[in-house]
């Protein structure tokens, strides 16, 4: 299975951040699409409808719970993976990503070898609609 159209939708702050995970995921065939705030990854799931999203929970102005929480009040956004990719490590705060919507739960400082398969980790749940988003083939979009 593929994510054919539909892009990986990265809400990340961190301009180093984004670079470097806009990198590895399109070295292994995905396509991302990123914002750098809560309101615009909003607005991008909205318009993309993406096969999955890469959230930040450190974000200005949004913390990236209550975006998850606005991502999952959308009825076409509702199934859409959402995983939580933060530094946040403390007792508690993966159960916090996953009360607000979060299907996954990814530590920073990433691992840049593991990262992509952690993602796609992530998503294998039984009732997942994609199951793990797989690349484009030939990692075109």
């Amino acid at each position: 299975m593929t994510t054919g159209d539909r892009p990986i939708l990265l809400i990340e702050d961190n301009e180093q951040n984004r670079y470097l995970l806009t990198f590895l995921l399109e070295q292994h065939g995905y396509r991302v699409v990123s914002a750098a705030d809560g309101a615009r990854g909003i607005a991008a799931a909205r318009s993309l409808a993406p096969a999955l999203i890469l959230l930040d929970i450190q974000l200005p102005t949004m913390d990236g719970y209550a975006v998850a929480r606005a991502l999952r009040e959308h009825d076409a956004l509702r199934d859409t993976p959402i995983v939580a990719v933060t530094s946040y490590a403390m007792p508690g705060d993966r159960e916090k990503a996953l009360e607000a919507g979060c299907t996954g739960y990814i530590e920073k400082p990433i691992n840049p070898q593991t990262f992509v398969a952690e993602m796609e980790r992530s998503l294998k749940r039984p009732g997942d609609a994609l199951a793990g988003a797989s690349p484009s083939v030939g990692g075109q979009p």
